[in-house]
């Protein structure tokens, strides 16, 4: 079934933080990554607890660059999700007519989880349906809401910017990463979202974004 409104809540980068966010109730609670420090199994265990606990019909969340479980031992994590609770990694899902994609991907910064190099990461954008409408990724485009202190530098994917202006129209862009790049920004009908909890001090600051799509 079709619905004419649905109500998203949005957060990201919670680093093992989880129990000390207050949520509004939503149709949708979606999760962008780094919801542990180091990706062991113990702060997994934790955090999918506390996530398949919360009230929300339908949850979503994806790995970020912290999340090395999702990428190092690939089979356990995924048998870790408990029912009730959806996780994207380079996949979609639709719910209610509403169509997600979820990718953990972000350009190289050290030597994190997912992270990958300008000569491929172009082709993780590639897979995502033209027909989506909420995208979820655990970093920016370049260029929004991306930049990071002190000097302002813009550190989002060139890439991923090239395929939301070249072919990509989805409604909702939820991100997280850079955790001092925090807020909302309309363009073009796109609605982006930038949920970091934590600041750049991981200190949990920021409210959950709550989106109303039609």
């Amino acid at each position: 079934m079709q619905r004419v409104t649905m109500k998203i809540v949005c957060i990201s980068d919670t680093h093992n933080q989880h129990d000390q966010l207050q949520l509004p109730h939503s149709d949708v609670l979606i999760h962008a990554g780094d919801f542990s420090m180091r990706g062991h199994v113990a702060e997994t265990q934790a955090f999918l607890t506390w996530f398949a606990a919360q009230p929300h019909p339908h949850k979503i969340f994806i790995a970020g660059n912290h999340d090395f479980i999702f990428e190092k031992r690939r089979k356990k994590a995924r048998a870790m999700v408990p029912d009730g609770v959806i996780y994207l990694e380079d996949e979609g899902v639709t719910l209610e007519g509403v169509k997600f994609w979820g990718s953990p991907i972000t350009p190289t910064f050290f030597d994190w989880a997912f992270n990958r190099g300008p000569a491929t990461i172009g082709s993780y954008w590639d897979l995502i349906p033209d027909d989506t409408n909420v995208l979820i990724t655990h970093g920016p485009p370049f260029g929004t809401l991306d930049q990071v202190l002190p000097e302002g530098e813009h550190v989002g994917c060139p890439r991923l910017l090239a395929a939301l202006e070249s072919r990509l129209c989805p409604k909702l862009h939820v991100f997280g990463h850079i955790h001092e790049a925090y807020g909302q920004f309309v363009q073009g009908g796109r609605v982006s979202v930038n949920a970091s909890m934590l600041n750049q001090e991981y200190l949990p600051v920021n409210p959950p974004v709550v989106v109303e799509l039609s």
